[in-house]
């Protein structure tokens, strides 16, 4: 049964610290379906989420059913990610200090289909663009085989709206990161990343 469409909260820096617990415990129970398969704990999400948390030009674009935390969208610039995002870019003509990367947008199954997700982008873009010095935005998401059979037999991707946001998939803009894997242990993990150009407020 849908829910009613949530809250939404933009906050930055260390705004975020009081919500670091909920965000992480999202990306544990979101992320840990396919195609991400992300077997979480608690010490990987604490030292992911401490990026976001000590730049003071990250954003957390957060969603609420009343106090509760239902979904989660982050992002920063590029510069200030960790090093495995920033080599992706390494002689590509995109220079990293104009890129801002928006990680990851959690969502409760139950809240999906009211709009939520286009409002993690709408904040995160304008984010970007209040900051000033940025001419792109980007994200990244995992590749996975077309034939893996631990594919859901209904999957859609996300692939059609993100297109809608303007966003193009570059298949030379690669990273490798490593995470456990339900039942597999840690494995290396390839993402490809989806960039659009930030064009300014009106």
């Amino acid at each position: 049964m849908k829910k009613p469409m949530p809250v939404i909260r933009s906050l930055a820096g260390a705004e975020i610290t009081p919500y670091l617990d909920a965000i992480a415990a999202l990306r544990i129970a979101v992320f840990r379906d396919w195609p991400y398969l992300y077997d979480g704990d608690a010490a990987y999400e604490a030292k992911y989420l401490r990026t976001y948390r000590d730049s003071w030009r990250s954003v957390a674009v957060l969603a609420f059913d009343g106090t509760r935390v239902v979904g989660a969208s982050t992002g920063l610039p590029l510069v200030d990610e960790v090093p495995e995002f920033r080599a992706a870019f390494e002689g590509h003509l995109v220079d990293v200090d104009h890129v801002f990367y928006c990680g990851e947008s959690v969502l409760l199954p139950e809240y999906r289909g009211l709009g939520v997700g286009h409002r993690f982008f709408d904040a995160r873009e304008a984010h970007a663009r209040a900051l000033g010095g940025l001419r792109w935005t980007t994200f990244c998401a995992v590749e996975r085989e077309p034939e893996d059979p631990r594919r859901p037999a209904f999957h859609r991707g996300n692939e059609s709206f993100w297109k809608k946001r303007g966003y193009t998939y570059r298949p030379e803009l690669k990273a490798q990161l490593p995470w456990n894997e339900v039942g597999r242990g840690e494995r290396d993990h390839t993402l490809g990343f989806w960039l659009r150009p930030l064009e300014r407020a009106r």
